[in-house]
């Protein structure tokens, strides 16, 4: 055998030892990933289809360990702790209605991290793209599905605090105008303009005659709940105390976060619901500190996220300050109840 031969069967035999290694490391961490996912507690995650037109489901970002990680997935609403369906599209907050969904997204680069506002159709395909200035932190879609908005921190990293600043943008999806931020808006406050370099916004919420938007404005101390007009770029103050606002399916009700006096500082809030109509305040069941904007499930129940296992469980409790809250599901946040 001449030695030009023994170099070739060398190289043959040192790629096929190569060939071997890869194949036993891609297997062990296939293994791994279906290890982590199916560890004690946790929910089974498969890949499949996933829309935002399918009735009776929920959709959430799925927060257990495994490939299907910070995923949109589904499951029935009727039964939110059934195995769940991934649909491969990543989510640091999301939302939906009538077939228009909005997805934050991280975007990671060398040195550190942006973020993007995702509009996505019906099958979570990329309708439009948009510069998020911050950490993503809340995300809306109207009833109509016409007009999408989220929340940013542009500085510091909680709302208990009070060294932070936010931006709450708002995109009109038929068109793609955006309002990249509410302090563009006049502000009216007991019945007079108002104008304060320390304001901020947070929280949209929206009603179904695409023009009415509830958010929470603050100032000087205080959070005040607005009423916006997305005709007239106007918000107006009309209760005060008031974060996270969202507003009932039949337009009649927010349920939100109350900053209560006594409470530790970094947990501070507790559940409540509004009458708009009355201005009467109710304290929901649930007793520890919610840091999150609710979702109504029914007219009648709100779902929420509170810290988890995994990172964050959903929560509901009735809207009336009756009953008891209990966990529906672990392992998400994020959810978006598809009629």
């Amino acid at each position: 055998m001449t030695a030009r031969n023994r170099i070739l069967i060398l190289l043959a035999a040192v790629l096929v030892l190569a060939g071997v290694a890869v194949a036993s490391v891609l297997h062990a961490s296939a293994r791994a990933d279906r290890r982590d996912e199916a560890q004690a507690g946790g929910p089974r995650v498969t890949p499949g289809k996933v829309t935002l037109t399918a009735p009776g489901r929920l959709v959430f970002r799925n927060m257990a360990w495994g490939p299907h990680r910070d995923e949109l997935t589904t499951v029935p609403s009727s039964a939110p702790s059934a195995p769940r369906t991934a649909s491969g599209v990543k989510c640091l907050r999301f939302y939906a209605a009538a077939g228009t969904g909005v997805c934050l997204q991280a975007v990671h680069g060398p040195v550190s991290d942006t973020y993007r506002a995702l509009i996505l159709d019906a099958r979570l395909r990329e309708r439009a793209r948009y510069d998020v200035p911050g950490i993503p932190s809340r995300a809306r879609v109207s009833p109509t599905g016409h007009f999408a908005a989220w929340t940013a921190f542009v500085g510091g990293d909680s709302y208990a605090g009070t060294n932070f600043s936010t931006r709450a943008a708002i995109v009109d999806v038929r068109t793609g105008e955006l309002t990249p931020t509410l302090e563009s808006f006049k502000i009216i406050r007991n019945g007079e303009s108002y104008t304060s370099p320390d304001v901020n916004f947070w929280g949209v919420t929206f009603a179904a005659d695409d023009r009415t938007f509830y958010a929470t404005l603050a100032t000087k101390g205080k959070t005040y709940l607005v009423r916006g007009d997305l005709r007239e770029n106007t918000v107006t103050t009309i209760h005060e105390n008031v974060e996270c606002p969202s507003l009932s399916p039949d337009g009649t009700r927010i349920a939100y976060k109350k900053r209560v006096p006594g409470l530790p500082k970094d947990a501070p809030w507790r559940l409540y619901v509004l009458n708009l109509r009355t201005m009467k305040e109710t304290p929901l069941a649930e007793t520890r500190s919610v840091d999150d904007q609710a979702v109504w499930k029914t007219p009648e129940t709100i779902v929420y996220a509170l810290p988890g296992d995994y990172g964050a469980d959903l929560y509901e409790t009735p809207a009336n300050g009756t009953g008891h809250p209990h966990r529906i599901t672990t392992a998400a946040v994020s959810p978006a109840y598809i009629d």
